[in-house]
């Protein structure tokens, strides 16, 4: 537009030069006006008339060209923001149910450990119980030996159970976190995206429309980013929530072994040390009836 501008200006101002250049010398050489001068310069202004229409038809042709790239280049734009918050939603959608899988499985190792402290605090119980009332040299037998093992046993799960719990916690505060940045880019999508499809349906016509707008996009300032750029940390968004998602099956097939393997190990210590009772029990019931039958003689 402005290099018409200045086509129209420089035209008009040689043309008006040689008109009237050229009318003061029919003037000044036969001392009157010259009609024959007059019709040249008036088809002169009829060509440059013309001239204009044409131009101004070729800006019409090129804005309306230039339109149409733009419409296409938008609908591309808005094509790739739909797909990046399609891609966007699938991570989010996977991303929520792994953090309440993990916040039961938390809950579970919490209960585990509280079960276990339970545990604990009854053989502690039992060793206190013997140390009272078994002679001393009844303090080494099998029995105190499993109870002993029944402590250690319940003592490392405990230490396990907890350093499975930090990091549950942990991954669940990972999870969250690119939980909280996939809804943050959806946000800017989604406004991305209706921006983009006002400005598809936007003409030479709907410039008011565009002139009432203007006071939303003010803020951009430095913050803006280009294109490839933003598209890329929607990726690094994408590439993040896939490997927390994926931190997190492992982390949970590996709690789920751990709470098998202890809970095997407990139960194996258990019937152990169940066993031992058992076994003292019977020695002791044998001894009490040999006592009983010498018992009478003895009186």
């Amino acid at each position: 537009m402005r290099k018409l501008r200045h086509i129209l200006l420089v035209s008009a101002v040689r043309n008006k030069g040689r008109t009237m250049s050229d009318l003061d010398h029919r003037l000044q050489k036969f001392g009157g006006p010259d009609f024959l001068n007059v019709e040249v310069a008036l088809s002169r202004a009829e060509l440059f008339r013309a001239e204009c229409k044409r131009l101004i038809l070729e800006t019409e042709k090129a804005c309306r060209r230039m339109q149409i790239d733009d419409s296409k280049y938008l609908d591309q734009r808005v094509r790739d923001i739909r797909f990046l918050k399609k891609e966007l939603e699938l991570k989010l959608e996977e991303i929520v149910p792994e953090i309440d899988v993990l916040l039961a499985l938390n809950s579970r190792v919490m209960k585990a450990l509280e079960k276990n402290k339970e545990a604990l605090s009854v053989t502690i119980l039992c060793l206190d119980e013997r140390r009272k009332q078994a002679p001393s040299d009844r303090l080494h037998d099998e029995v105190n030996t499993e109870l002993l093992k029944e402590w250690d046993t319940f003592e490392e799960v405990a230490s396990l159970l907890q350093n499975v719990q930090e990091q549950i916690s942990e991954q669940i505060r990972l999870n969250r976190s690119a939980k909280y940045h996939l809804e943050q880019d959806l946000k800017e999508k989604f406004e991305a995206q209706s921006i983009d499809n006002s400005c598809a349906l936007m003409t030479i016509r709907s410039i008011s429309n565009l002139q009432m707008s203007k006071p939303n996009l003010t803020g951009l300032g430095s913050s803006a980013v280009t294109p490839k750029l933003w598209e890329n940390i929607s990726d690094l968004n994408i590439a993040k929530a896939e490997q927390q998602k994926r931190n997190s099956l492992s982390l949970r097939a590996l709690v789920e072994s751990v709470l098998g393997q202890m809970s095997a190990d407990m139960q194996r210590q258990l019937e152990a040390t169940t066993k031992a009772f058992q076994v003292n029990i019977q020695k002791l019931k044998s001894a009490k009836g040999q006592l009983e039958e010498k018992l009478p003689k003895i009186v």
